[in-house]
């Protein structure tokens, strides 16, 4: 008969025991840089959150008040909301009035006031489109005189005296132009200013 033997191997287990518990001298230096790392994270956090905070508050507050009013202009129904109308001036009727028409060598001009000398209209030579020597040619008053009249028809201008001023070439035809525009004339005035033994006169120039 062939006896069995059992071997028992012994294991020791403070050897085990000492490597499982004591680590290594990396993983000492692993350790000690995460728990640096943890501590600085935790000190930069406090500051970072509070500044966030704000600034969302203050954010928040100026976007709920767009939509306030936004939801206000959509709740209202389409039938409350009233236009305002706007009121239509009505414009003043000048019937009659005066006419003063001033004809100098170089230009001609034409003003249009009612019978206390507020002015409604006025044009000239060079404003119809008269440049140079043409301003003080007799048609150049026709025109100033026709374009006058034409801004003064919403008035209801129909009467006129008209005063005339000055020894340019455009004072007759400015007149006529009147009368062919529709105005009837009352009355004509001369009111070109003459020296009397007033003033004396300049020395006659020698061309």
């Amino acid at each position: 008969m062939v006896k069995k033997v059992n071997k028992s191997i012994k294991v020791s287990p403070s050897k085990d025991k000492e490597d499982l518990s004591t680590p290594s001298p990396k993983a000492k230096s692993l350790e000690m840089t995460n728990k640096k790392a943890v501590s600085d994270n935790k000190k930069t956090e406090i500051p970072t959150k509070d500044l966030s905070n704000k600034k969302l508050v203050k954010s928040s507050g100026g976007k709920d008040k767009k939509d306030q009013k936004k939801v206000k202009k959509e709740d209202v129904p389409k039938s409350k909301i009233v236009k305002k109308k706007k009121k239509k001036k009505s414009q003043r009727q000048v019937p009659r009035g005066r006419v003063y028409i001033t004809s100098t060598y170089n230009n001609t001009l034409v003003t249009i006031t009612d019978l206390e000398g507020n002015v409604i209209a006025w044009g000239s030579a060079g404003s119809s489109g008269f440049k140079g020597a043409r301003r003080g040619t007799p048609y150049a008053a026709t025109v100033t005189a026709q374009n006058t009249c034409e801004k003064v028809q919403k008035f209801g201008f129909s009467e006129a005296d008209v005063f005339v001023k000055g020894i340019g070439s455009g004072r007759e035809s400015a007149i006529r132009a009147l009368h062919s525009s529709g105005i009837e004339i009352s009355l004509i005035k001369d009111v070109t200013p003459l020296a009397h033994g007033g003033c004396r006169p300049k020395k006659v120039r020698r061309v």
